[in-house]
């Protein structure tokens, strides 16, 4: 694991989050899960979503692990393909919460939702990358739009190609990222939803980064290289410029009230 621990140390060397990357395996066993992760049924007395075990590992840097007993997300559990889909139900819900205006646009909502084969799938483990415990198939980053620049700098320095991903602000960093940049093996720029808001704590400030695992190396070493260049966060202001403020006044006057006069 040590590769992938020094690879999460690089780039929080060159990005510097507020919190910790996260390595996201996917297991097609359950009973490959690794000792010492943290169950939300068995270890927290709740089910949980998915956002939720992401923010879990981020912020307290628990290894932690979700399967179908732990789950209380329907809409994951349908993307995951541990849930039969339930179209009535889903339609329901999106124009109850007038997400769509009505029955068909809910279902070409549902049926544009990225989405696991039953059966591919029986547990995810979400582990701090820099202490991962698992190979990851998949690293997800919270970061603001600046960090967010840099990292898409690193990840196309190579490929000179810019990262293409979808928006709804629905089944956000899950769906939409996660398994984006699983099924498409490609990096997913994501707008974390409302989910990830009301029950993960996704701050305003925050975007998130999903990139397969075996893009980080190239991640990484483009933001070395770039950073060699100046290109680096926190982000260089240039400020070796003389300010023109045309005053009437000296500068030592300007903050004493009623004296004078500043011309713009």
């Amino acid at each position: 694991m040590k590769e992938w621990h020094d690879l999460g140390k690089e780039m929080r060397r060159y990005i510097n989050t507020e919190t910790f990357p996260v390595a996201i395996k996917i297991l097609k066993d359950e009973k490959e899960i690794p000792g010492g992760t943290r169950r939300p049924l068995k270890d927290l007395r709740v089910k949980m979503a998915h956002c939720q075990a992401q923010s879990i590992c981020r912020k307290y840097g628990w290894t932690i692990a979700m399967a179908k007993e732990d789950l209380g997300c329907a809409i994951s559990g349908y993307t995951y393909g541990w849930e039969m889909a339930r179209p009535e139900g889903a339609i329901e819900f999106l124009t109850r919460m007038n997400y769509a205006a009505d029955k068909t646009v809910a279902l070409k909502m549902l049926q544009s939702f990225r989405t696991l084969e039953q059966g591919k799938c029986e547990a995810v483990v979400y582990s701090p990358l820099e202490w991962t415990k698992i190979e990851p198939d998949i690293i997800l980053i919270y970061l603001n739009p600046a960090q967010l620049m840099r990292c898409i700098h690193g990840s196309t320095r190579r490929i000179g190609l810019p990262v293409t991903s979808s928006f709804s602000g629905r089944a956000a960093s899950c769906t939409e990222g996660v398994l984006g940049a699983y099924l498409d093996q490609s990096p997913k720029v994501v707008l974390p939803g409302n989910g990830d808001r009301v029950w993960a704590t996704a701050q305003d400030h925050e975007m998130a980064y999903a990139i397969p695992s075996s893009h980080l190396k190239d991640l990484v070493e483009g933001l070395a290289r770039t950073h060699e260049r100046g290109i680096r966060y926190p982000i260089p202001s240039y400020m070796r410029y003389q300010p023109e403020v045309g005053l009437t006044l000296p500068l030592t006057d300007i903050f004493q009230p009623g004296r004078g006069k500043i011309e713009a």
